[in-house]
């Protein structure tokens, strides 16, 4: 329980310093982001991604709003029934309002009930959160049917260059395919940022969360996943080799990772979900600058950084990725409405060496999934090939990048 006036000066005080922030670039997703629908809006993702800022070139939208971080640690004796009060110091202060903005509202047990109440008022919810899981148990139960979900990922190559004005190209992309696009080390550069960031995450958005006691182990795991991007792993191999007491601790530890944003994983494509369930899966990173703040292992190895660039790329959009692999292998083939709808192969560069292995991955998924081409994605290469009446596409990751994002 938290007092009347305690709380208004917290709620003064964060409007205040909401107003004046830089509103920075605008970001890609906002065209898609309706605030004037009945139902509550759900902005998730890593920390330190700008989803507080999204909310702040959200504004111009709104005739006015109400706005309350309970992050801050002022708010720790907040209680599901200080919402009442909240509604009371919201109108004496700012007068009426239907719109409720909201960052990292999952702090307080409950809330899902307020913003269902809401709802059923005709009051419009903008809602953040760093934590996947948000999206699912804390939403299924009280509003179904009554949300959208928006996630936000730290900058683009094209958001990158906005800020930076810089013009698209390999020397560019070069950058940030070793820097990535945390906002905050896109501005100043220094990689302690990234560093106390997984730090952050790892304490705040786990540990504390579902009260790990071995959070030394956890962190050795982030590192390793984050290190090994774009290869497999399985939960049996993991147990092993942090001396895990049970594979069940395994999964759940990679299950933490997912839902806070570090992570991501994708499985091996079997029409058969049982197939896909045990065989091995591949890890991806959320962003390159942070696992090579975190890591030095990486920092020669461009191909894999490419390789996790794109899959990045590609879940802005996407969320059914998978890797395919019958004879050769194919990368990614990203599956929409119950059918595969693209192929997509990466390679730093297309040699004479290597342009028969990765190749025949790429045609294999193609005609296995009857598609009419396939994407072959390098770092500076642009060509095309026409195989068994299939097209194959190169081109670099940058132009296609660009592309992707006006698309």
């Amino acid at each position: 329980m938290i007092l009347k006036e305690s709380l208004r000066k917290v709620v003064k005080e964060q409007r205040r310093d909401l107003e004046s922030s830089e509103q920075g670039i605008i970001r890609e997703v906002i065209p898609g982001i309706e605030v004037d629908i009945p139902f509550a809006h759900i902005i998730s993702g890593i920390r330190r991604s700008g989803k507080s800022t999204l909310l702040r070139q959200l504004l111009s939208k709104m005739p006015n709003y109400y706005y309350l971080n309970f992050e801050d640690t002022r708010l720790q004796p907040f209680e599901t029934s200080d919402f009442e009060k909240l509604v009371e110091i919201f109108a004496e202060e700012f007068g009426e309002s239907k719109f409720y903005l909201f960052d990292e509202i999952q702090n307080i047990q409950n809330w899902e009930i307020f913003v269902r109440s809401g709802l059923d008022k005709n009051k419009r919810f903008l809602i953040t959160g760093s934590n996947a899981s948000m999206l699912s148990s804390e939403l299924g139960t009280r509003l179904t049917g009554r949300h959208l979900n928006t996630e936000l990922f730290p900058f683009s190559y094209k958001e990158v260059l906005s800020i930076k004005n810089e013009t698209p190209g390999t020397e560019s992309f070069k950058n940030y395919l070793t820097d990535g696009g945390f906002p905050e080390y896109v501005k100043y550069g220094k990689s302690e940022i990234l560093r106390e960031l997984l730090n952050d995450i790892i304490q705040r958005d786990i540990v504390a969360r579902y009260k790990i006691s071995s959070s030394k182990i956890l962190f050795e795991m982030a590192i390793y996943l984050l290190t090994n991007s774009g290869k497999e792993f399985t939960y049996s191999a993991l147990k092993k080799t942090f001396g895990l007491g049970s594979v069940n601790t395994a999964i759940s530890f990679v299950s933490y990772l997912e839902e806070s944003y570090l992570l991501f994983s994708i499985k091996k494509f079997d029409f058969s979900l049982k197939k896909q369930l045990v065989n091995p899966k591949k890890i991806y990173s959320i962003d390159n600058g942070l696992s090579q703040a975190n890591s030095a292992s990486l920092s020669s190895d461009l191909g894999r950084l490419l390789e996790n660039a794109v899959f990045i790329q590609l879940r802005r959009k996407h969320k059914d990725i998978f890797y395919f692999r019958v004879t050769g292998e194919c990368d990614f083939v990203v599956k929409e409405k119950n059918r595969i709808i693209m192929a997509v192969q990466v390679t730093y560069s297309l040699s004479d060496d290597n342009r028969n292995r990765e190749l025949n991955g790429l045609m294999e998924a193609v005609e296995y999934f009857k598609l009419s081409e396939g994407l072959l994605l390098t770092f500076d290469q642009e060509d095309y090939f026409r195989i068994r009446n299939k097209t194959i596409k190169v081109k670099p990751v940058w132009k296609w990048a660009m592309e992707a994002s006006t698309a």
